[in-house]
């Protein structure tokens, strides 16, 4: 046999067959292994493991690998300063300024002079006192209100004895109350106590008594059921509500017409029979433009105020049956109203003329009077209202087919 073949043994050999058994045993003992680390339920865990050690060892060659090459200063330095070099900036000749000039004295002058004002403007205060103001032609309680940046309804809660909470008492020349800020006033009355009144107005018994224009002392004030407050004072209630005094009636049933004879002496007896409407309402009058108050429950004024002149036809606005026919007591002048016999009432004030009287039948569309300016009211116009048994006093405007 060649002695080289013995020494150096070819692929296939007897030699080779160990190693290739070695290499085979290893591979099996390591698929064991991993299978048995499976088994045991932690393959995951051995994988996370191992994909976190690779991840840091890659992080470390990138550092290293950006900390050899690119991190090293001394060659950017280096061609820095070789393209620096290389571009050298052309020189630029230094411009001649022109020469300085005074500019002209008296524009020098003008253009520096300050405003003087001798009068310095204050803030606004806390006002505490209740002013007077003199009603003037054209006013409205929501324009002086507006003016005095008071809601409307504290204009007449704060002048209950001359407007009785009728916006429509309002005329030329009267003196209001003009209040501090929104609320109302209250006369007190020997008896009151201060928790009922503070109550019923929706305060507490410290607003009243704490108001500096009311000059109460808390320390003298006593017991709050029978407290120190002289008969007779009037008291502002600062951010007091109250329901209004209605000046307006309540519905006149043609079942029971009578129970409008607190209103005036145009209230009307039984009425058994007549005409029933539909419960569809056309405009009331010729003209259709508003004059005066429009349909405004801040101001108690559940109607709208159709302008016009004076003998403008008057219709009626749903077929019915007249419950009330002549003057009326409360401010609304000469009026008719109809109940149209399903729920549904109209009224019609401030009358020159009445065409229809206490229980006659009228049908849409009907002349029943003229435009006039009778009882509280500041010109020709027809004060118009609408009433339900369902929905109460309504805005006319969502009601009316013009």
């Amino acid at each position: 046999m060649d002695e080289n073949k013995l020494n150096n043994p070819q692929p296939g050999s007897l030699q080779e067959e160990p190693q290739l058994e070695q290499i085979k045993t290893s591979k099996r003992s390591w698929r064991e292994r991993w299978e048995n680390i499976v088994r045991l339920g932690m393959g995951e865990i051995f994988l996370r493991v191992g994909t976190s050690i690779a991840s840091i060892a890659l992080v470390l060659i990138v550092v290293w690998v950006m900390g050899r090459f690119y991190l090293q200063g001394n060659n950017n330095d280096t061609i820095i300063q070789a393209d620096a070099a290389s571009v050298q900036p052309t020189a630029t000749q230094a411009a001649e300024l022109p020469p300085f000039e005074l500019p002209d004295p008296q524009n020098a002058t003008t253009s520096l002079s300050r405003y003087t004002e001798l009068n310095t403007t204050l803030p606004d205060r806390p006002r505490y006192e209740i002013t007077q103001y003199v009603v003037q032609p054209g006013d409205t309680v929501i324009g002086i209100g507006e003016k005095f940046n008071l809601d409307p309804k504290s204009i007449l809660w704060g002048n209950f004895t001359v407007l009785a909470d009728d916006p429509h008492r309002l005329n030329p020349d009267q003196v209001l109350n003009i209040l501090p800020q929104d609320g109302l006033l209250h006369v007190w009355n020997a008896g009151d106590g201060l928790n009922a009144v503070s109550e019923y107005f929706k305060v507490t018994p410290e607003d009243i008594i704490n108001w500096p224009g009311n000059g109460l002392d808390p320390e003298t004030i006593g017991d709050y059921a029978n407290p120190n407050i002289e008969d007779g004072k009037v008291l502002f209630i600062p951010g007091g509500v109250r329901e209004f005094i209605s000046w307006t009636g309540q519905q006149i049933p043609r079942s029971n017409p009578a129970v409008a004879k607190v209103q005036g002496p145009g209230w009307c007896g039984v009425i058994t029979t007549g005409a029933v409407g539909n419960a569809t309402f056309v405009w009331p009058s010729t003209s259709q433009y508003i004059s005066g108050y429009d349909y405004s429950p801040s101001t108690n004024h559940y109607a709208i105020d159709i302008g016009g002149t004076l003998g403008n036809a008057i219709y009626a606005a749903d077929s019915g049956v007249v419950v009330y026919s002549g003057w009326n007591d409360w401010g609304y002048g000469n009026v008719i109203v109809i109940d149209h016999g399903n729920g549904w009432q109209t009224l019609y004030a401030h009358l020159s003329t009445i065409y229809s009287g206490c229980g006659a039948s009228v049908f849409q569309g009907d002349t029943i009077g003229l435009m006039g300016s009778t009882g509280n009211s500041s010109g020709p116009h027809l004060h118009f209202e609408m009433q339900s048994t369902q929905y109460g006093r309504v805005n006319p405007h969502l009601f009316l087919q013009k």
